[in-house]
């Protein structure tokens, strides 16, 4: 399709989305934190990456701490949107100051400034058009940046979802994981007709069996045979521009890509109206994990949701079981969280679990000396004895050995003192029941998973 029949095209996907562009414009500049710091990195742009045959423009953000090998960030823009802008409001930036990675951020560069997820060149690899000047992006980054080209990631709302869900099949040899805000699934805005838009799509009507929206993934790149990148998805239940059921068929597509069961291993809700779902593992770098948000429109993400997306990617330095994160503890046998009684700061409270909230008493950091701190790192989980039955509380932090946490492949939570596992009293599944040492047995009352 040449670039002057899709600006056409692109016309009339804003006739039909600038209504619903409008609120996520206005929920970025009200929600997102601007990327300006005090640093001397700033946006710049670059030309000359490639053939780009999609006649994008190109702009990247190299914070001034990245180390030799940074990861990269691709960062995609939404219909109306434009590069500057998706660096000025949104949180990408701010992240990559404090993690140390490089964002790609691509422009669209045409009337409307949506991108080309419709095409039959956009849905191949190597195919050109939109998808193809991205890859050369990503490409020159690896190049001429000493970036590290196993650690390349995409995310992108709206239009930019759908580029990302279309980056994920074109490159699988490129990218390693995706998270897509409001997005529809690879292939579902196809056209043949020269048009960019889909009304079938994005209101939801096209539905297809896993298997079936797995084979449009693989037709992309038939040759590759290698592993295929992770996804994270979000979308609120009130979209009216890219309806909520294609939120349903990008988890069909991903997990049949990826080979996991329909069926979540862990379900949770990390803040009040999400219902978050992960498939294949129920760690945080699951293969699948997909976060619906009770009554949200056409206007993610919002504040704090550009963090989550990248500790999925593990560039917060959580990927497995060691480096530093922050967030929730889950009990994998109940569903509840690893929580301080009536936001207790007192040293000595033991810890129990209960309903997830979000609350500063469940919110915990493991450390790089293993510790796991709670209430901005004022206070330590402890161990108070190196015997089966001892309590788990906070403390004061003290950089002892009973202080310290192995977190395991297994899911085990284990004291580095005596080599116990973190236990849930009795196996119970109810509010209040406490946290204790026990030995070691396999249960799920001893599986954890934080994040």
């Amino acid at each position: 399709m040449s670039r002057k029949s899709k600006k056409r095209s692109v016309r009339d996907v804003l006739v039909a989305l600038l209504m619903a562009i409008s609120p996520l414009i206005a929920a970025l500049v009200l929600t997102g934190t601007s990327a300006t710091t005090a640093s001397a990195a700033s946006l710049t742009e670059v030309t000359n990456f490639g053939s780009n045959p999609g006649n994008l423009r190109m702009y990247v953000y190299k914070p001034d701490n990245t180390p030799a090998r940074p990861a990269v960030l691709v960062a995609v823009h939404y219909c109306t949107g434009t590069a500057p802008t998706f660096y000025t409001n949104t949180e990408f930036a701010r992240l990559a100051d404090q993690y140390g990675f490089i964002v790609v951020y691509p422009d669209a560069n045409v009337s409307g400034q949506c991108f080309d997820v419709s095409s039959p060149q956009a849905l191949k690899h190597d195919g050109g058009s939109d998808p193809t000047s991205i890859a050369q992006m990503v490409r020159y980054t690896v190049q001429n940046m000493n970036a590290d080209a196993g650690r390349v990631y995409v995310t992108g709302a709206s239009s930019g979802a759908m580029t990302t869900n279309v980056l994920l099949g074109d490159y699988p040899d490129l990218f390693k994981a995706g998270a897509a805000f409001m997005g529809v699934p690879f292939g579902c805005f196809a056209t043949t007709d020269g048009s960019g838009w889909n009304s079938d799509c994005a209101t939801g009507k096209i539905t297809k069996t896993p298997q079936e929206w797995g084979d449009l993934v693989r037709a992309a790149y038939p040759e590759y045979t290698g592993p295929r990148p992770r996804m994270q998805l979000w979308h609120g239940t009130e979209d009216d521009a890219l309806y909520y059921p294609n939120f349903g068929e990008e988890i069909k597509q991903w997990t049949n890509v990826l080979g996991m069961s329909q069926t979540p291993v862990f379900t949770d809700s990390p803040q009040s109206g999400w219902t978050r779902t992960r498939y294949g593992s129920a760690t945080a770098q699951a293969p699948v994990e997909a976060i619906s948000i009770q009554g949200a429109g056409h206007v993610l993400p919002s504040s704090g949701m550009a963090g989550r997306a990248i500790a999925f990617f593990g560039l917060d330095g959580s990927g497995g079981t060691g480096g530093t994160t922050t967030g929730p503890v889950h009990a994998i046998g109940s569903g509840k969280c690893l929580d301080v009684p009536g936001l207790s700061q007192t040293n000595g409270t033991q810890t129990q679990i209960w309903d997830c909230h979000g609350g500063t008493n469940q919110t915990w950091t493991s450390t790089s000396t293993k510790q796991l701190t709670v209430y901005g790192s004022a206070k330590c989980l402890d161990a108070t004895g190196t015997t089966a039955g001892a309590k788990v509380a906070i403390w004061d932090c003290n950089g002892g050995t009973s202080q310290q946490w192995n977190r395991n492949s297994n899911g085990t939570i284990t004291s580095v003192q005596s080599g116990l596992c973190l236990d849930v009293t009795g196996a119970s599944t109810a509010n209040g029941a406490l946290v204790q040492l026990w030995d070691c047995n396999g249960g799920t009352s001893q599986q954890w998973h934080l994040g």
